[in-house]
């Protein structure tokens, strides 16, 4: 993709990082979700900081400006931020029969449907295939349901993060990896 450039997270992006993942559960979950879920959204979803001390969070730029951000994690939590440690589990998995996760995707805005989540499944799915895993699984938001099933991730299950009475509608998905090249 011309002009868009990747590189790892590293800690002194955080603060850049939580702010585009806030303005992208604002923005693009607002055509599926109402208000009240969308709060609930930001107390479940956010930066996982595990991914960036593993060095499996990608950053997509344009032109300095950071455009989106996703990772991969050969540890067994499948969605959630630092902020929701009930869902937090940070057991390595065993690639030989667990699949790896693909974790925390979030396009800015201003850059959404231009190609940038797909770049980042695609960095990760090819970092978590070099690391011996055969598959990938996902915990997808509505807004992101589109482009994973555009790259080929079938939905496993619906499932749902309940707070405070608050329902946010989820879908559990995976996809099996190629044979490296």
């Amino acid at each position: 993709m011309p002009g868009f450039t990747h590189r790892l997270a590293i800690e002194p992006d955080l603060v850049t990082l939580r702010r585009l993942m806030a303005r992208a559960i604002e923005q693009l979950q607002a055509v599926y979700l109402d208000p009240a879920q969308i709060a609930a959204s930001h107390r479940v979803m956010g930066l996982d900081t595990q991914l960036i001390a593993d060095r499996t969070y990608f950053i997509v730029e344009h032109d300095g400006r950071m455009a989106g951000c996703g990772g991969w994690s050969r540890r067994a939590t499948l969605y959630g931020g630092d902020h929701s440690a009930p869902l937090r589990d940070k057991r390595l998995l065993d690639p030989t029969r667990e699949p790896a996760r693909v974790r925390a995707m979030y396009t800015d805005p201003d850059f959404a449907r231009r190609g940038v989540g797909r770049m980042i499944l695609e960095l990760c799915e090819a970092a978590a295939q070099r690391a011996g895993f055969a598959r990938v699984e996902l915990m997808a938001t509505l807004s992101g349901e589109p482009l994973y099933r555009a790259s080929d991730y079938s939905p496993i299950a619906p499932e749902e993060a309940r707070l405070d009475g608050v329902v946010v509608p989820l879908v559990r998905m995976e996809k099996r990896l190629g044979a490296l090249a």
